[in-house]
């Protein structure tokens, strides 16, 4: 991490900066092959298995109800996972920059 002259470590740093994004963008291809999984894969299900994806659940052919009722639901769960991980990558930067701070300029003084 860069550090100025005052020896502190700059929180937006390119350093800080590329850490959190390589970390973000780990996390943004986790969360879009899991969507784009979901995506193919019911075509290729009813590909491979028209039987089973004609199928009557609640009235409705299997394909559906997974395209029609669980696949909204799919998509929100992964963008509530990729909005907590991020703000948790967010957080654990900040809290690494702190500790290292901390480090440098020793612990807070305390006055009696």
């Amino acid at each position: 991490m860069n550090t100025p002259e005052s020896g502190k470590i700059e929180i937006h740093s390119e350093e800080f900066l590329h850490a959190l994004m390589r970390r973000q963008l780990k996390l943004s291809v986790a969360c879009a092959a899991v969507f784009f999984a979901a995506l193919f894969l019911l075509p290729l299900a009813n590909y491979f298995f028209p039987e089973a994806m004609a199928m009557r659940v609640f009235g409705f052919p299997l394909t559906w109800l997974i395209l029609g009722v669980l696949f909204f639901p799919l998509v929100w769960i992964i963008a509530w996972i990729f909005i907590k991980r991020s703000i948790a990558l967010e957080d654990a930067e900040v809290r690494e920059v702190m500790v290292a701070e901390q480090k440098q300029t020793g612990p807070p003084a305390t006055h009696p």
